[in-house]
């Protein structure tokens, strides 16, 4: 029996040895290795994708990176007019037209002591982002995103376990909230089009995501009302900075750019829709985010 063991250990590491020489190989050729603590070329930067590019090129080589994050090409999808999709983010049945005759002005007057502490600690912190972005409302967006993405992930994460530990259904909350991450994920991916964040600025979303997850995360397991009434109210917000950046693109004092063509496929705009549409239509999925919660 020990021989057996020490023989089997033995073997295991020549095949580890063997394995790893393989894996240090391909990657030092920056070849695609299902195995992990190696990087598929897919998840690679878009400066080495680039060299990639360049060296198979040189090389005589396949030119075509792999455009999924596991390294597996998806199967391929097309526009209704024939022509190639060409967002791995999102699918043509994802997008939509927003109901741009929502109620903006729909306010929830606080009542309990709940909704009170809700509504005064998002009114407490608007006033550090107010100092922090001034105007510039691009950067601002973005960093309001990459936050209100997080409560509908935390949200239906908690409630998908608890459906798995009851045995029970969720009433479809569980995709209404997955459904408003990914919308909100979606507004992030449309306004690093149009903005260009300082690196304080990125590193800020580390500090704020990292602190806004842990205390919504806790706040949910404390009270889901408290938590949705937060998020309420930050939606309230959302729309208010929203007005304020329309306001500044009618005056002239934000450039009204062209829309980016990945908010012109989602939302269903046509061609030749501005930024100012596109925060028009970012606006009123905010307001129903809003009503949601």
């Amino acid at each position: 029996m020990m021989m057996t063991r020490g023989t089997s250990r033995v073997a295991r590491l020549t095949m580890g040895g063997r394995l790893f020489s393989a894996v240090k190989g391909a990657a030092a050729e920056g070849e695609k290795f299902p195995v992990m603590g190696v990087r598929w070329r897919s998840s690679l930067t878009l400066g080495e994708k680039e060299q990639v590019n360049n060296k198979n090129s040189e090389d005589g080589g396949n030119k075509e990176v792999v455009a999924s994050y596991w390294g597996i090409k998806g199967e391929e999808v097309k526009k209704e007019d024939g022509t190639p999709w060409k967002w791995n983010c999102f699918r043509p049945w994802e997008t939509y037209q927003a109901d741009l005759t929502i109620d903006l002005k729909k306010h929830h007057v606080p009542t309990t002591f709940l909704d009170k502490l809700a509504y005064w600690t998002v009114k407490s912190l608007r006033f550090p982002t107010d100092v922090f972005f001034q105007r510039r409302y691009g950067c601002r967006a973005m960093m309001l995103e990459t936050v209100a993405a997080v409560p509908g992930m935390v949200g239906g994460m908690l409630l998908h376990c608890k459906s798995l530990r009851r045995f029970e259904h969720s009433g479809g909350w569980i995709k209404t909230l997955l459904d408003e991450a990914e919308n909100e994920r979606m507004h992030l991916m449309t306004f690093m089009e149009v903005s260009r964040p300082r690196w304080y600025e990125r590193a800020l979303v580390f500090t704020v995501q990292g602190v806004f997850f842990n205390a919504y995360f806790l706040a949910y397991l404390a009270s889901p009302k408290l938590a949705h009434r937060v998020v309420g109210y930050l939606e309230e917000e959302a729309i208010h900075s929203y007005t304020e950046f329309l306001k500044e693109l009618d005056k002239g004092t934000i450039e009204n750019v062209p829309a980016p063509a990945i908010a012109i496929d989602y939302w269903r705009l046509p061609a030749d829709s501005t930024l100012r549409d596109v925060v028009m239509v970012v606006r009123a999925d905010e307001a129903h985010h809003r009503d949601v919660n």
